[in-house]
């Protein structure tokens, strides 16, 4: 990484420790002491084997300080997901929440939303001290230390005891890249008490036709018998980077299920963990990603038994075209006290094109002699016989194609419970499905 680039987050680390002190700043600088020392991964990291992220710092970013007038409530319209009448809705703009262009639909007793700096130095800061940057013991490379390194403007949400989040979370993700090539780190922490229920969703756009890059890390606390469904949706520009890391802690007997839908960008890193620390806990992972052009996905996964009779599924599938490339890391840790796990996870991919290409690799780790665990990959090519066969029935060659790889990604998509979300994403692999 070039000097000028090590110097200017040097300087902006010591703005936001002089601006910001307390518990935060203290996080903060554990995070900086880490990214000096690991620095930004290159591929002699085996976790950043396929995914050159260093490149992109070879560009000098900017995090976005004078935001205070650059988006507009108009310019987020152009993001909004369906749905978003009925739901809370939390802007992100250049890794910032921004409580003035936000909407917050439900009552407080449901849930609540504060910066990481009110919930630190107000009542939650006991929550904030034990379970704050704890993904940090689990993730070891500088991003992730790069993020905690600059936190600034991060979010807590809080979902009280018994309640159920009526309305769904939007969180919208804005890179406004007008002026400068943009990092934007966003950082947030969940909490959902014991028997609590939340539907969350993340989608990232960017403006401007220069560089961005998120590096977002959210942490979430599942308390025993908590409920939660998170979704990300990644259909940005080309000129777009992100590398978005959510770190999932099922600290009591919950249920938590994930879906990942990657459609468009430059270089996307999804870092999905799931850690089951009590008995009988349930997880559900989904992914999908639908790639052209010369967009690279990296889904990197992890779920971690560490305790006994917990259950596990995941899904991922890929579809890629012309020159993109996708890689598939995911790994299942079977401690020795998670006896009677059951533990599934599969990767299938589909290459369109003699240039796309896919590197996957499911592992697992046991280390329990009493467990029911299965993982698996397949790489290959559309069915010629099932296509010959529409074809015979008079379907074009391009709906037939559509019909064949719609059918592929159904089973991914149909994961996404909230109706309106599911119906908007289906659209979107319609359209593109209909093009190619």
């Amino acid at each position: 990484m070039e000097t000028v680039q090590i110097k200017y987050f040097n300087d902006q680390f010591q703005r936001l420790q002089a601006m910001q002190p307390g518990l935060i700043a203290n996080i903060r600088n554990e995070g900086f002491q880490s990214f000096n020392k690991q620095g930004i991964p290159t591929i002699k990291n085996e976790e950043w084997k396929y995914t050159g992220i260093n490149s992109l710092f070879k560009k000098e970013f900017q995090l976005g300080e004078d935001i205070a007038n650059a988006i507009t409530k108009k310019d987020i319209d152009a993001f909004r997901l369906p749905g978003y009448e009925k739901a809370n809705e939390l802007v992100f703009i250049n890794g910032k929440y921004i409580p003035e262009l936000s909407v917050i639909r439900s009552s407080q007793n449901e849930f609540e939303v504060l910066t990481l700096d009110e919930a630190a130095n107000g009542k939650y800061k006991n929550i904030i001290t034990a379970h704050f940057n704890k993904s940090s013991d689990v993730i070891k490379d500088g991003l992730q230390a790069l993020n905690t390194s600059l936190i600034d403007g991060g979010v807590f949400i809080y979902i009280h005891k018994n309640k159920e989040v009526k309305h769904p979370v939007y969180i919208y993700h804005i890179a406004d890249a007008r002026a400068n090539h943009l990092l934007a780190q966003p950082r947030s922490l969940v909490y959902a008490e014991p028997n609590a229920s939340l539907r969350l969703a993340e989608t990232f756009g960017t403006i401007g036709t220069m560089d961005s890059f998120t590096n977002g890390v959210m942490e979430l606390i599942a308390c025993e018998g908590a409920r939660v469904e998170y979704y990300r949706i990644q259909n940005d520009v080309p000129n777009a980077s992100q590398v978005t890391t959510t770190h999932i802690r099922q600290t009591g007997k919950s249920y938590v299920s994930t879906v990942v839908i990657s459609l468009n960008g430059d270089v996307i890193r999804n870092n999905v963990n799931i850690v089951m620390e009590a008995a009988y806990n349930e997880a559900h992972m989904y992914g999908l990603y639908l790639l052209k052009g010369h967009t690279h996905v990296d889904n990197h996964t992890l779920v971690d038994n560490t305790k006994p009779n917990c259950f596990s599924n995941e899904y991922y599938k890929g579809i890629l075209d012309e020159h993109s490339t996708g890689v598939f890391n995911g790994k299942i840790f079977v401690r020795q006290d998670a006896q009677k796990t059951n533990a599934y996870q599969s990767n299938k991919n589909i290459l369109l094109s003699d240039d796309a290409s896919i590197n996957t690799k499911p592992q697992l780790e046991i280390f329990a002699d009493d467990v029911k665990c299965s993982h698996g990959c397949t790489v290959g090519q559309l069915d010629e016989e099932a296509l010959f066969y529409l074809r015979t029935r008079g379907i074009p060659a391009a709906h037939a194609k559509s019909m064949l790889l719609n059918a592929f990604a159904e089973d991914i998509v149909q994961q996404i419970k909230l109706e309106p979300l599911r119906h908007y994403v289906e659209e979107l692999i319609q359209n593109r499905l209909l093009v190619n």
